[in-house]
């Protein structure tokens, strides 16, 4: 009878003991946390993880005051937060959706968490996507995306809202908004530079954050005041650093300047204290800038790497490889003349990385990968855009910073950016420091996508079911 009793006892005081642990669903234990914003390194760290959000970041000594469904050991390992792509393209047209929505696991087995589609022609199946990952209804990063982009008359692009006057602009953001679109993108192909830079005036109006290209014929300093949010490709960044921009931008409107001429005018005029002066400007105003170093710089160096017999392709549809023929084909026909002039435009494009930083203006990681954009990959993409980040000037955190911190900053996700309470539980878990070599970022040891556990097998399930679809 006693040793019942006891028996009894020891079972409520267990019960009342773990009824006054805080829940959880998921503890992950011994981790090395890296805060992005500072660079700091915080040794012995505990994550908790309920309903897909962390509810306490603690020292793993305080870890009996929580009661999890499961445990991750993270002894040896880096945390940081799941990585952004602030520039993509899901597209190629109706035939390509089931390639396209291949991508999505391919996407999370890089760490990838969110990504930012920046326009393309099958938005009613992307914004679809959107709301199933939202609502855990399909395994994917958060996808935000522009909807279809603006543009003029006759545009090159396919699935383009076109324009040609303010009243029809406004008709394009009503559609943007029945979309739900998370931001607008322009660009300048056929839309006049006037009613561009009303666009942007509109959209900003309605509270829209606006990335676009930017027409050559407008200055930085135009945009800049009529309030454009972000500048999409570093090219753009070059010409404004010219200490004639305004001479060549007048040339370009009167159509006397153009092409190879234009590109070496812009190169001959760029002028480091003209160019700091603009970007202070750029600063000023709260503009970002994506590089998207990675497409350039592949096809300004394509005749040392055709990426033709790349491991990767096995992870891309064969449509979307398709797609690649058009820029592959332009640059294979490109004589050494033109080979040496592409090497320079570039080499001279990426010193204003390093200036863009140091005049404020906020850098965001994004890669342009998709379709069309020859052999930048999806997933793998962003890593070496992180790579490309550091080798032309930023530093590792700073790279890491136009990923994890500049991206959801961008677009006001203040749920992201840290490993804090409160914040979404999108996390990456890294074998190496990130901060002493940026290719550390693809020693993934698992990712953490709402709080969901995908180890390493799990990820490398998902990146043989991406190959097997394709396959």
């Amino acid at each position: 009878m006693k040793k019942i009793l006891f028996l009894i006892l020891g079972f409520f005081f267990t019960q009342s003991s773990f009824a006054q642990k805080q829940a959880a669903d998921l503890l992950i234990k011994s981790a090395t946390i890296i805060d992005i914003k500072t660079g700091k390194i915080i040794p012995k760290q505990a994550i908790a993880i309920k309903g897909g959000t962390i509810i306490s970041v603690f020292p793993e000594s305080q870890l009996t005051k929580y009661a999890a469904l499961k445990t991750l050991d993270a002894s040896g390992k880096y945390v940081i937060p799941g990585l952004w792509d602030m520039h993509m393209h899901f597209g190629g047209g109706e035939e390509l959706i089931d390639e396209n929505k291949n991508l999505l696991p391919l996407y999370l087995a890089y760490g990838i968490t969110t990504v930012r589609d920046a326009a393309a022609d099958i938005s009613p199946s992307v914004l679809q996507w959107r709301e199933e990952i939202a609502a855990g209804k399909l395994q994917g990063p958060t996808i935000l995306s522009s909807g279809p982009k603006l543009e003029g008359y006759k545009s090159v692009w396919k699935g383009d809202i076109e324009v040609g006057n303010t009243r029809e602009i406004g008709l394009a953001l009503d559609s943007l908004k029945k979309m739900k679109v998370d931001f607008v993108k322009i660009t300048d192909n056929t839309l006049a530079p006037d009613l561009f830079l009303e666009s942007i005036r509109m959209a900003r109006q309605r509270g829209y954050q606006v990335s676009a290209h930017i027409p050559s014929s407008l200055t930085m300093e135009q945009i800049a005041a009529a309030g454009l949010s972000s500048v999409e490709h570093l090219g753009y960044a070059l010409k404004a650093g010219s200490k004639v921009e305004k001479e060549i931008s007048a040339a370009v409107a009167a159509g006397t300047l153009k092409g190879k001429a234009f590109n070496q005018k812009v190169m001959d005029t760029f002028d480091e204290t003209a160019a700091l002066s603009t970007y202070r400007n750029m600063a000023k105003h709260g503009m970002y800038i994506t590089p998207t170093l990675s497409l350039n710089y592949i096809l300004a160096y394509f005749e040392k790497d055709n990426h033709k017999n790349d491991a990767y392709l096995q992870y891309i549809g064969k449509g979307l490889q398709k797609t690649y023929e058009g820029r592959v084909k332009r640059v294979e026909q490109d004589d050494a003349e033109a080979i040496e002039f592409r090497h320079q435009l570039f080499e001279k494009t990426v010193k204003t990385l390093p200036l863009l930083q140091k005049a404020g203006v906020k850098i965001m990681a994004g890669t342009d990968a998709g379709y069309l954009n020859s052999y930048a990959y999806p997933g793998i993409g962003l890593h070496q855009e992180l790579e490309l980040l550091v080798k032309y000037g930023l530093t590792p955190l700073q790279a890491l910073q136009a990923s994890v911190i500049n991206s959801p900053a961008f677009l006001n996700k203040t749920a992201y950016g840290s490993i804090t309470r409160g914040k979404k539980a999108d996390l990456l878990l890294l074998n190496e420091n990130p901060l002493k070599n940026i290719s550390a970022t693809q020693k993934i040891y698992a990712v953490i996508a709402k709080g969901e556990v995908l180890d390493r097998a799990t990820l490398d399930q998902m990146l043989e079911g991406v190959k097997k679809k394709n396959n």
